[in-house]
């Protein structure tokens, strides 16, 4: 009954925006174009869908938001009652490769060829967007993810930016000590812990054997998942993460380390964007990529997809405003509401968020690794979360967990 009723409200949650957008023509003959994007950058979009109208007349902009997981949720059911809407913000890997294998998305291989692409968008994420044989997506960001932490927490005891695995740890210890939370998570959706699990499995890993775990090359039934997992436990137990963070909202993280009561958070390059948003002070935060030996960066894509349906015309609409979003004009005036700097050729740092330089600059160097929920098709990410889960209720040892995640790839890979 419960699935039932979450059935019921996701169904609802696709079918009322498109309800309010009246269908694909407005009453005025407008050309209508329905665009579905995440609550965080709700006032940029809104205000930007405004002034695009202003100037376009002839087109009408419907947007509707979703959280993190609400947009993922809405999209699979949209996707099977073949309701979705013209554009819809999603990410790589296995999330938006399953609109590109299913053929729910317009293959964008032509028009960018046209409209010279390859002299517009970073080479890397135009390849990106490339899933399942089809250029699936407009590339909007390429993020890289580091520990944010808080400068003033730090100062007040005298803790210096770690370098190695060791060090992280006792900056954890002694920031327990004084009852501030080490690391905020919310382990709700699984997504938010999972970087932890993912740094972790690379530094007992090692790159190389990480990368090809995660292509399923290499087994994660393995010694370095086994203490991986481990560890995750160990920092369970010594109450590193904030208490109850299973069930919390990772959307969230952010109300702990704003407040003082978290010292550091795993975000990525967009986490800029955030603290200028909640109007909080910039000084106060540094970010140091996670010590794990390799010291790479997780890393990932962002893309807008277009309906595999759209006619020329309506594409050629779509298109006119993703591109006015996404022009320097919209980001040097609405910057914070985007993942910066934009996968673009020209794209500029931008001033007001300085982490974000220091973040690509740290990536380059390091070298990044696809982040997990990318990495995995959508079964296997489920089984990862739900081991996570069971490990920190004490529900899975390490070693179940390990082999639980194996037999999800193996029963994948059987299916494909």
């Amino acid at each position: 009954m419960k699935k039932t009723w979450v059935f019921i409200v996701v169904l609802l949650m696709v079918v009322l925006p498109l309800a309010f957008a009246g269908g694909r023509q407005s009453d005025s003959g407008k050309t209508q174009i329905t665009i579905w994007m995440l609550n965080g950058r709700r006032d940029g979009f809104d205000a930007l869908a405004k002034e695009f109208m202003d100037a376009n007349p002839g087109i009408q902009i419907v947007m509707a938001y979703y959280d993190t997981d609400g947009i993922k949720d809405a999209l699979k059911v949209a996707a099977s009652s073949k309701t979705l809407p013209d554009v819809w913000f999603n990410w790589g890997g296995s999330l938006g490769g399953f609109y590109a294998e299913n053929n729910l998305v317009y293959d964008l291989t032509n028009y960018a060829k046209a409209n010279n692409w390859d002299k517009t968008f970073s080479p890397g994420a135009l390849q990106l967007c490339n899933l399942y044989g089809k250029l699936a997506g407009y590339p909007t960001s390429y993020n890289v993810l580091g520990i944010y932490y808080r400068k003033d927490i730090f100062d007040k005891y005298n803790l210096k930016v770690p370098t190695t695995f060791d060090e992280f740890e006792a900056v954890c210890t002694t920031l327990k000590r004084n009852n501030i939370i080490p690391m905020a998570t919310g382990g709700l959706y699984g997504w938010h812990t999972m970087r932890y699990v993912e740094q972790l499995i690379e530094f007992y890993a090692g790159p190389q054997q990480h990368d090809r775990m995660s292509s399923f090359q290499a087994s994660y039934n393995t010694e370095a998942t086994v203490k991986a997992l481990t560890k995750y436990k160990e920092w369970v137990d010594k109450g590193w993460f904030p208490p109850g963070f299973v069930t919390q909202d990772p959307n969230e993280t952010n109300v702990a380390v704003f407040g003082g009561r978290a010292a550091m958070d795993l975000q990525g390059q967009w986490y800029d964007g955030t603290i200028l948003q909640n109007n909080q002070d910039m000084n106060l935060f540094a970010t140091f990529p996670f010590p794990s030996g390799s010291n790479r960066y997780s890393a990932f894509a962002e893309m807008m997809q277009f309906n595999a349906n759209l006619s020329q015309a309506k594409l050629d609409a779509c298109m006119k405003f993703v591109n006015y979003v996404y022009s320097k004009e919209s980001v040097a005036k609405y910057g914070k509401f985007y993942n910066l700097p934009l996968p673009r050729l020209d794209a500029e740092m931008p001033k007001d968020q300085p982490n974000v330089a220091i973040m690509i600059a740290g990536s380059n160097k390091n070298g990044t690794f696809t982040i997990t929920d990318q990495a995995f098709p959508t079964e296997v990410a489920d089984e990862l979360f739900r081991v996570q889960d069971g490990i920190a209720l004490n529900q899975v040892t390490p070693q179940q967990g390990a082999a639980r995640i194996q037999a999800a790839i193996d029963a994948y890979l059987k299916k494909k």
